[in-house]
């Protein structure tokens, strides 16, 4: 059974440099200690004024394939792998600093953002979590994409995903489920990366974006599998489909008592399911204190 801890930050400063896979852009990643029960937040070093993002189901931005957080004209995109690297390690304070927007895509992956995270090191702090319990299912979307929660299995948060490109496509049907803890998100998942059709890769460039990208920076699929690249795990893809649940369930801001069950979800229904649950379960702790 989960359990309340103490609540935890990163001991220094460590910084992630790369470029955004969107917009090509070079950007600085600063995860900072933060104090205890400010969460997770975002600040725009870049711009006047260093705005503040604060990770929360109230910020998220409707967008597509990816997640995005906007407080005004601040925003900052990409985000799910970050804070999915702040989740699985057990980050519940911590102050990244951005200057541009978009995060940097990396390999693909969370692992240099799980890395320098373990550099930073990890210190606990003099408050205590606030776990959330789901007594009851919350779903999302229908038909033949959806995303459920319900009462936990094994008194932790579990992610069960089920992808379906059918039958002609080179990824195929893939189903993973993972009891996520700090040690499985390590070994079995922080490592899975983005992945896309050639097809839509094809497409996102004539759109203007991406163009920089390499088979090399992510996974790309023509008939015959992966371009010049090779599998960490024969279902990555599915993997990394739970990585992104897991980044989008951070948006909630408290750890989380569940299993989740996924059918081809994206970020969009993720992001609903997290603002169904913290909307329930603020709604929960007004009934209490009424």
């Amino acid at each position: 059974m989960i359990s309340s801890r103490p609540q935890r930050t990163i001991s220094r400063p460590v910084a992630v440099r790369g470029r955004g896979y969107w917009s090509g852009a070079r950007v600085r990643v600063e995860f900072r200690p933060a104090d205890p029960g400010t969460g997770l937040a975002f600040v725009r070093d870049d711009l006047p004024g260093k705005p503040r993002v604060q990770v929360d189901v109230a910020t998220a931005k409707p967008a597509s394939r990816r997640t995005v957080l906007a407080v005004g004209p601040a925003e900052v995109e990409m985000v799910e792998h970050v804070l999915a690297a702040l989740y699985g390690v057990g980050v519940d304070n911590c102050e990244i600093g951005v200057d541009a927007a978009e995060m940097p895509g990396c390999d693909g992956s969370a692992t240099e953002f799980v890395a320098a995270l373990d550099r930073a090191g990890y210190t606990e702090q003099p408050a205590f979590t606030h776990p959330i319990y789901v007594d009851r299912p919350f779903r999302c979307g229908g038909g033949d994409q959806w995303i459920e929660m319900r009462p936990s299995i094994g008194g932790g948060l579990s992610i069960e995903y089920h992808l379906d490109y059918g039958s002609g496509s080179p990824i195929g049907t893939q189903w993973f489920v993972l009891n996520a803890t700090p040690g499985t998100f390590r070994s079995e998942l922080c490592a899975a990366r983005t992945f896309v059709l050639k097809s839509e890769a094809e497409a996102l460039r004539a759109q203007g974006l991406a163009g920089h990208v390499s088979p090399q920076e992510l996974l790309i699929f023509d008939a015959d599998g992966p371009i010049e690249n090779e599998l960490r795990w024969p279902d990555e893809c599915v993997r990394h489909k739970v990585l992104d649940v897991l980044g989008d369930l951070a948006l909630v801001g408290r750890p989380i008592a569940a299993h989740v069950v996924a059918f081809r979800s994206g970020h969009l229904l993720n992001g609903e399911l997290a603002s169904a649950l913290s909307n329930a379960y603020c709604q929960e702790r007004i009934r209490r204190s009424a």
